[in-house]
């Protein structure tokens, strides 16, 4: 099997979109760290008893060195309507990410301090429980801290065959 089969079977698969957030330590005591996004497929609910989720970060990506170092992120469950976010940072190459986050509404999560998307169906804080390494990515799996659901508006973005899609 080639890796082109491969991924075109599982382009197959449609998936929600989430943006996954957290903040950079500090420089010093008086800074704010810099904010880190980035956009997923791979994500899931694992367990109601704890409540645990997971995503699967690419090994030696910015946001799996971070989360290596930092417990604490969040994750915005996009809405049909949040393409652009989603496009936005799954660019490779991309500019910084206080660029990218520049024009974009968003609230920082009570406890995580990383930032949740406005007009987002749904936001979770979560704190890594547990670091898999699987392969060419990591899985992250988070105890569930908060979840609410700001938006009841539009439905999911959703990953399929390679574009982001909405269901109808």
């Amino acid at each position: 099997m080639s890796n082109d089969e491969f991924r075109g079977a599982l382009a197959r698969l449609a998936a929600g979109v989430v943006l996954v957030t957290a903040q950079e330590p500090p420089l010093d005591e008086d800074g704010r760290g810099e904010d880190v996004g980035m956009t997923a497929t791979a994500f899931m609910s694992v367990s109601l008893d704890p409540p645990l989720v997971m995503v699967s970060l690419r090994n030696d990506s910015r946001m799996d060195d971070l989360l290596a170092e930092q417990p604490l992120w969040a994750v915005s469950v996009l809405s049909e309507s949040q393409r652009h976010i989603a496009g936005r940072f799954a660019m490779k190459g991309r500019i910084s990410d206080r660029l990218l986050f520049a024009d974009i509404p968003y609230v920082r999560g009570e406890i995580t301090g990383a930032p949740l998307a406005g007009g987002a169906l749904a936001t979770l804080e979560c704190r890594t429980e547990q670091r898999i390494v699987a392969g060419d990515h990591t899985l992250v799996i988070g105890r569930v801290l908060t979840a609410q659901l700001p938006s009841g508006d539009g439905g999911p973005l959703t990953y399929f065959r390679g574009r982001y899609r909405q269901l109808s």
